[in-house]
């Protein structure tokens, strides 16, 4: 696949046509009366406008088959898509807007955790269903203070990345006497939560670990060289970074320059996108990498067939955006399945409370909505190396869920989650 698959321009020109006018909808029409209505705040302009087009992909590789099919009892489905801007007071309004305008009556939550949580407000106010598809932020859904009845989460949850990361990291650690840690994220309740909760479960396997720095650059931040700097000022044997999108491929363009890469050891959770790998001028070798979406992850030929239809479908390549909302997509259906069509809020979630669907981005097939926090488990988690070529990941280990689950529930005591 060429490198040029996700140029800025393509991606760019992509939103432009979803929304011409800021903050009109990009209304992607069913055909047919009385369609069910979904809306979509997520970020169709700037830098991170990849996280916008590839999840609307993700949905429509899973709705535009229902419409195919006919529908639900009929009714098509209809997605109405907003540009938040990546702005959380906006994304805010946009959701008000697609509820009580456009009579959205599901919401798909397409926002980067700077909105989510905005939205997660809205949604607690209104009580549509709403589905977090992009918001990795472990507190949205893991604490039972922020609980809202009608919501859930289908995208990857930062503590179990960060236990099946932390494991993988302090392995590489002993074996490679990587003592002497810097860390380089954004600063927002991501970036900070994803780096606390790593470096503790890196610490976790392996005592021997310190953490000798830290670098917070802004979210959207245009020039890193300061923070390269800092990075490469600590001493370091090894970096942990949860910078993604374009701001990751800013850090790598702008690190290359001063060899941070051949100077430490590197953990990057969010650099296996294809949106970062094709967008990169010079994509380093031998960084260790978070399972996010790639097509051999896991190396099946179901997954592979999923990657060709929908690059055959959408013109751009599937990132982990994709996969996390069209599993939220494949929820949604089957809950519609189960109420009839009925779209109240509280029947859809109590549909939804522990159900299991076939899903190729499960470790064994299929996916689970936990009841127990309304969050998404199951789905394949795990490291591998970086490669300059196809397939850009390689030595791809898989993380086992038992000590997942049993770490976690330690981790929501001590946060006083349970």
């Amino acid at each position: 696949m060429a490198r040029t698959g996700f140029s800025r321009r393509g991606v760019l020109k992509a939103a432009a046509a979803g929304a011409t006018v800021a903050g009109f909808p990009a209304i992607l029409k069913a055909q047919g009366g009385n369609p069910i209505k979904i809306g979509v705040p997520t970020i169709l302009s700037g830098r991170v406008a990849l996280v916008g087009q590839t999840s609307v992909g993700g949905l429509r590789s899973v709705f535009d088959k229902v419409n195919a099919e006919g529908g639900i009892n009929g009714r098509k489905i209809e997605l109405v898509v907003r540009d938040s801007k990546g702005a959380p007071q906006e994304a805010a309004k946009v959701t008000r807007d697609l509820i009580n305008n456009d009579r959205c009556e599901i919401i798909l939550d397409a926002e980067a955790s700077s909105g989510a949580f905005a939205v997660h407000e809205v949604i607690r106010e209104i009580g549509v269903l709403c589905i977090h598809t992009n918001s990795e932020t472990s507190s949205l859904t893991a604490d039972p203070k922020l609980h809202v009845p009608t919501a859930f989460r289908s995208a990857r949850q930062g503590i179990h990345d960060a236990i099946g990361g932390g494991d993988y990291a302090a392995k590489i650690s002993k074996a490679k006497n990587l003592k002497k840690w810097v860390t380089c994220s954004p600063d927002y309740a991501y970036g900070r939560a994803n780096t606390a909760e790593f470096m503790e479960y890196a610490k976790y396997f392996d005592g021997g670990i310190q953490v000798v720095d830290e670098a917070w650059p802004k979210l959207f931040q245009p020039d890193y060289t300061e923070v390269v700097t800092k990075v490469l000022n600590s001493k370091a044997d090894a970096m942990y970074s949860a910078l993604w999108g374009g701001d990751l491929v800013a850090f790598i363009d702008q690190g290359n320059l001063y060899g941070l890469f051949d100077k430490l050891q590197n953990f990057m959770v969010n650099l296996g996108d294809y949106g970062v790998i094709t967008e990169v001028k010079q994509f380093p070798q031998g960084v260790h990498s978070g399972g996010r979406y790639n097509r051999t992850v896991p190396k099946t030929p179901e997954n592979e067939a999923w990657y060709q239809e929908y690059v055959k479908n959408y013109k751009h390549m599937p990132t982990n955006w994709s996969w996390e909302n069209a599993v939220a997509a494949t929820f949604v259906v089957d809950a519609l399945k189960k109420t009839n069509g009925d779209t109240n809020g509280k029947k859809l979630a109590e549909a939804m409370k522990g159900m299991k669907i076939k899903s190729i981005f499960g470790v064994d097939g299929t996916l689970t909505m936990r009841a127990e926090d309304n969050t998404l488990v199951n789905y394949v988690i795990g490291y591998g190396t970086s490669l300059p070529k196809e397939p850009y990941v390689d030595n791809f280990v898989t993380a086992s869920w038992e000590p997942i689950y049993e770490l976690e529930k330690q981790w929501k005591k001590k946060q006083g989650f349970a």
